[in-house]
């Protein structure tokens, strides 16, 4: 049975809470370890709704030092401080975050956290890589916006070979050779006779990958990093209407999202980080449908499976 690879949208407005939406905040939960990407106000609050499990995240990643990005932070730190957190945690982020993050604790007079902390900064310039264990890697994605910002690329490894039953039975293959097989290595027959590996497994699925690109203006720089990624989650600030405020704001419209999309030939679309004038966003869907058409909205609360 194949691992999970899903993505639970938390927030998806932008810059402050409103019509019933919270500020950008997401898990993205791959073989039951959990990623917390970007934590603004009401971060917490939505995961108590949808039965997140706060303690299980180790790895946090923001993407910029805008508050709606990671004003939640100071709170979900303050509850692993109460909750007397052991486990390691890692903070991913624009360089200047650590500092405020200290400078709360020393005057609240918190006093030191129970568990160790670390501060990873980010390189806003160039792409590279973040974070490695045995399920994924993750490196940065430079974008376009007012101040330094990083979005982040999630790719799962590949898994090994499914070496099936009926060839160990055929060819009677211990088990202590049935790990190299499923890396790739052939079989050889105590008569002296090679039994090539394709005979004896089947390919594994595809790695499946996920981007993270909020905020940025419009910025082709950013498609051969995201090339073919299974699921895009991009910003779309602004309708197609007002899609002239976006540059000038370092944002993207719908329609800009698609085509960066379109030109990286991804699999899926999100849109998200919608400004607060709309109540209705499935205009925005639309519009860039006409574009990309495997297109959706980042609703909050819903839960986005990389199959």
């Amino acid at each position: 049975m194949r691992t999970k690879f899903e993505l639970t949208i938390l927030g998806n407005t932008s810059p402050f809470p409103a019509k019933g939406r919270l500020p950008t905040s997401q898990v993205l939960n791959i073989n039951e370890r959990l990623y917390l990407i970007d934590c603004g106000e009401g971060t917490q609050i939505r995961m108590d709704e949808l039965g997140v499990r706060r303690m299980r995240i180790d790895r946090i990643f923001i993407s910029h030092l805008h508050g709606d990005h990671y004003f939640g932070l100071f709170g979900l730190l303050g509850s692993y401080r109460v909750l007397r957190r052991q486990t390691p945690l890692h903070i991913h982020c624009p360089e200047g975050l650590q500092e405020m993050i200290e400078l709360e604790a020393r005057l609240s007079q918190a006093g030191e956290y129970p568990f160790p902390l670390y501060f990873h900064v980010n390189n806003p310039k160039r792409s590279e890589p973040i974070a490695d264990n045995k399920d994924i890697t993750v490196h940065t994605i430079p974008l376009n916006h007012r101040i330094p910002t990083t979005g982040f690329l999630f790719r799962e490894k590949p898994l090994p070979r499914n070496i099936l039953k009926s060839a160990i039975k055929t060819y009677d293959i211990p088990y202590q050779v049935i790990n190299d097989i499923k890396n790739g290595a052939n079989f050889k027959l105590p008569n002296g006779k090679t039994i090539p590996n394709k005979q004896l497994t089947t390919p594994p699925p595809p790695p499946r990958s996920y981007a993270f690109c909020s905020d940025t203006a419009y910025h082709v720089p950013i498609v051969p990093i995201i090339k073919e990624v299974d699921l895009l989650y991009h910003e779309a600030t602004f309708d197609e209407a007002d899609g002239d405020q976006a540059a000038k704001k370092g944002h993207s419209s719908s329609i800009d999202a698609a085509k960066i999309a379109r030109k990286a030939k991804v699999k899926r679309l999100l849109l998200g980080h919608f400004s607060s004038r709309y109540n209705n966003l499935e205009h925005l869907a639309e519009e860039a449908s006409r574009l990309f058409p495997n297109t959706a909205i980042a609703e909050e609360r819903k839960t986005f499976v990389v199959e």
